[in-house]
């Protein structure tokens, strides 16, 4: 698949890329999620 066909399938609201960069997406920005940590340069949630 080229870099083209892969932008336009994640902007595309009714293909499950674009859903699934979306999820992605949401749960790096949520606190309550371990990919929130794993997204960022520590890596592990600091207590």
């Amino acid at each position: 698949m080229s870099q083209q066909n892969h932008h336009a399938n994640q902007s595309n609201p009714n293909n499950p890329a674009h859903q699934a960069a979306q999820n992605n997406r949401a749960n790096q920005l949520n606190p309550n999620n371990p990919a929130y940590y794993s997204s960022r340069q520590g890596g592990t949630k600091s207590k």
